[in-house]
């Protein structure tokens, strides 16, 4: 039986022997608190700009069910297909990148070229290169692990493609994006299995760029000074003005928050309360409870992917297990960095928190990479079905 014929099993609860449920499951349950909590955090800014209450809610169910649509159109796609577009989709990605930097042709907000105005919605090019960068390195890998592993030569070249995208992310500029590229890339190479002592170089050039752009650009180390002490006069109603009031909703929020609805931070104290700093918000309402019951949502995600690619990587099958890898990552480096500017751990950077902020790229993306996961379990269980049959016998 192919692949193809067997597709429309996947839809079956019992298709992956119940571990499907859990990362369905958990999707769902990250996706209603995301419509709950984002509604609750943006009627009144919708209200007055817009003249709608429920402005952002009508927006992020249309992006919701459209998400809902492209994951289960994706069950039906053979992951061997993605093998075969990995260089393709790589390319697109640099071309879309490239694209948000042409005049006219870019959407620019607050500064930053990030988007693609294509009417009734903004197209974020980043959003899906990561994701395209898994999985041409999650090929690339597949072909060339021993290489990778056994010369600095294998080492660098993927390094090469990689630093192309940061290039262009930094133009744009979304040092977020760009972070969240390099961590994920970086432990794809090191669970491939390459030495570890090889990323001490890549790290010191790291190092140097961050420390160039900080020398480049005055704003980042006000940015960072900032992030050190919110608290300061002159930073308190300046840079370090999101966090401060986004430490005030944790503070408020105590054990149990104040209950749905009766934030006080979302009234034009904290900027963006319904996208970057939504997780603020359920804080406030449902204090430190509600917080620990998303984040719990995302440790099972995320240990439930990796949990994928071990099994998928036991029966040989790398680029699939790198790809479940890879979008491990790609969860765990956007959750951890959201969480970590939301709590003052980090210095504030404009990220989504996946499935919960308002907007349509994450979303879309996000409900993808699930759908991709779900894909590569199924497969495992079908391909590891005959083994099991004959282990009976």
């Amino acid at each position: 039986m192919s692949l193809h014929t067997a597709s429309p099993a996947i839809f079956r609860p019992v298709a992956a022997r119940g571990q499907l449920n859990v990362l369905v499951v958990v999707m769902l349950l990250l996706m209603t608190i995301g419509l709950l909590m984002m509604t609750s955090a943006s009627v009144e800014i919708a209200n007055s700009q817009y003249g709608d209450p429920f402005f952002f809610l009508k927006r992020q169910v249309f992006f919701t069910v459209l998400a809902l649509l492209i994951a289960l159109g994706t069950l039906l796609v053979p992951m061997h297909f993605w093998y075969g577009v990995s260089g393709l989709l790589m390319v697109a990605s640099y071309l879309l990148l490239a694209l948000v930097l042409v005049p006219g042709v870019g959407h620019e907000v607050n500064g930053s070229s990030r988007w693609i105005n294509l009417g009734f919605y903004n197209l974020q090019p980043s959003e899906m290169a990561k994701l395209f960068m898994v999985f041409y390195l999650a090929a690339y890998l597949d072909r060339r692990r021993e290489e990778v592993i056994g010369s600095w030569i294998g080492f660098l070249k993927p390094m090469l493609l990689l630093v192309i995208a940061i290039v262009l992310l930094h133009f744009e500029p979304d040092h977020g994006a760009m972070v969240i590229m390099i961590g994920t890339c970086f432990s794809m190479i090191f669970l491939s299995g390459a030495k570890l002592h090889r990323f001490a170089l890549v790290l010191l050039v790291c190092v140097a760029g961050v420390v160039a752009l900080a020398i480049m650009k005055p704003y980042v180390l006000d940015r960072f000074e900032s992030f050190m002490n919110p608290w300061a006069a002159e930073y308190v109603y300046g840079e370090g003005y999101q966090l401060t009031q986004a430490l005030i909703a944790f503070g408020r929020g105590g054990w149990f928050g104040e209950g749905l609805g009766n934030s006080i931070q979302k009234l034009y104290f904290l900027p963006e309360a319904h996208t970057d700093f939504v997780l603020a918000i359920v804080a406030e309402e449902f204090g430190l409870l509600g917080v620990s019951v998303v984040i719990g949502l995302f440790i099972a995600l995320i240990a439930q992917a990796f949990s994928i690619g071990k099994k998928v990587e036991a029966t040989g099958d790398l680029f699939q297990a790198y790809v479940a890898y890879g979008i491990a990552m790609l969860f765990a480096c956007q959750t951890l960095i959201n969480v970590g500017v939301n709590i003052g751990l980090l210095p504030t950077k404009g990220l989504t928190l996946p499935f919960l902020s308002y907007g349509g790229n994450s979303l879309l993306v996000s409900c993808f990479m699930v759908a991709i996961l779900v894909r590569i379990q199924y497969e495992h269980s079908l391909s590891s079905a005959p083994m099991a049959r004959r282990g009976s016998r």
